[in-house]
């Protein structure tokens, strides 16, 4: 008699959870869906791609500056004297040491950028996934850690719709 009390309450508290989660509306964001299909991710490229154009010309015209003088000294060195083989191999040397800062510089850089851009987008879907949900009555909204989500509770198409306005 014991044993199905407890049947009995587990079974209600089971019922009373069961009715109380068919009133809770939940949706689901695909947020890699929204990072790909976003138009303000091209923008961002784009911003970035300029902004940092000029300094990835500069290095790979040094990694051609460094090309031409090896294989000057590959091609000439049996004719050079040892101190113009010396210098050269310095300079070369002193070259991609150079190279090698300016490309470490030039990729925090740009990582430093691009996380500020991501971090801006990031914050503005954010806000677009909080106005849906406000505005359709969801009561929660899940992105990260979903493994499946049926269509039925995926907003990601209207969020997408409304970050493209």
């Amino acid at each position: 008699m014991k044993h199905y009390r407890h049947y009995l309450a587990v079974a209600l508290l089971c019922l009373s959870t069961a009715a109380t989660a068919a009133d809770v509306k939940i949706g689901f964001v695909n947020p890699v869906k929204v990072m790909d299909s976003a138009k303000q991710v091209e923008s961002a490229n784009s911003r970035l791609e300029q902004e940092f154009a000029p300094r990835q010309r500069r290095i790979v015209s040094a990694q051609q500056e460094i090309k031409k003088l090896e294989e000057r000294l590959s091609r000439d060195g049996a004719i050079m004297s040892e101190d113009e083989q010396r210098r050269i191999s310095r300079d070369v040397l002193s070259m991609k040491r150079d190279l090698k800062r300016e490309q470490d510089e030039f990729r925090e850089d740009y990582n430093l950028r691009r996380n500020e851009e991501l971090d801006k987008l990031q914050k503005k879907i954010i806000e677009v996934i909080q106005d849906v949900a406000r505005e359709e009555n969801y009561d929660f909204i899940l992105s990260d850690g979903v493994v499946w989500a049926s269509e039925r509770v995926d907003i990601t198409e209207t969020v997408l719709r409304r970050l493209n306005r």
